[in-house]
């Protein structure tokens, strides 16, 4: 399975962010990952689907969308609108996991589950039949810049081992502290997807550090 890369416009420029999704759409990445952060069950504030509808005209790239809220239930239908091509929300939410899984599908968007570095991955077992990814979070969720969590290693291991001895087709995004270094280990125990944010952004040219990622990687 081929690797995917996904910028995280989490590290660009709110003010021109247009800008930042045109660079994306010249660089060989796939994706684009979106942090909506509630300000509640992480403690940062982010956007809203208001913001990911204005961008979706600038892009034909899969629309990669992290929820990082607590009610799901309430809001999951606006960022269906909003033109998420995948739509994934945390394990640790107090919302019907099956129920949120089936309205996302029934709408043609692909579902996904993250999950916090503290949650045992064996939360996400019983629902890996009925979902396309899982995000394994390697950093606190909430801020970007943080230093990668080796001991989450482990965890993206036993999934991609579940994953394979039930023939799934689950893809394992890893999200933070993603780099060229971290990003073949992640990929060496499993991983299909990495997110990456403040690793490509503060390098001078945004397409040219996400393509160097590529051929780093494969």
């Amino acid at each position: 399975m081929s690797i995917i890369i996904s910028p995280s416009i989490l590290g660009g420029s709110f003010s021109n962010m247009e800008k930042t999704i045109l660079e994306i759409n010249k660089s060989r990445a796939e994706y684009i990952h979106f942090d909506v952060m509630d300000g509640d069950f992480v403690p940062n504030l982010t956007f809203g689907p208001q913001f990911i509808s204005n961008l979706r005209s600038y892009s034909n790239k899969v629309f990669d969308v992290h929820l990082m809220i607590k009610r799901v239930q309430k809001f999951v239908d606006d960022y269906i609108k909003a033109g998420s091509d995948i739509i994934s929300f945390h394990i640790e939410i107090e919302d019907d996991i099956r129920s949120l899984i089936s309205k996302i599908k029934k709408n043609n968007v692909k579902c996904g589950i993250a999950i916090k570095p503290k949650t045992p991955w064996d939360k996400i077992e019983p629902y890996l039949d009925d979902i396309d990814q899982v995000i394994v979070m390697t950093v606190e969720p909430g801020f970007g810049g943080q230093v990668f969590m080796n001991d989450q290693i482990n965890k993206i291991k036993k999934i991609s081992e579940y994953i394979k001895s039930k023939n799934l087709n689950v893809k394992i995004e890893i999200d933070g502290g993603i780099n060229y270094e971290t990003g073949k280990t992640c990929i060496e125990v499993g991983a299909n997807i990495l997110v990456a944010g403040s690793f490509l952004f503060k390098q001078e040219d945004l397409i040219k550090a996400t393509n160097s990622l590529y051929d780093a990687l494969s």
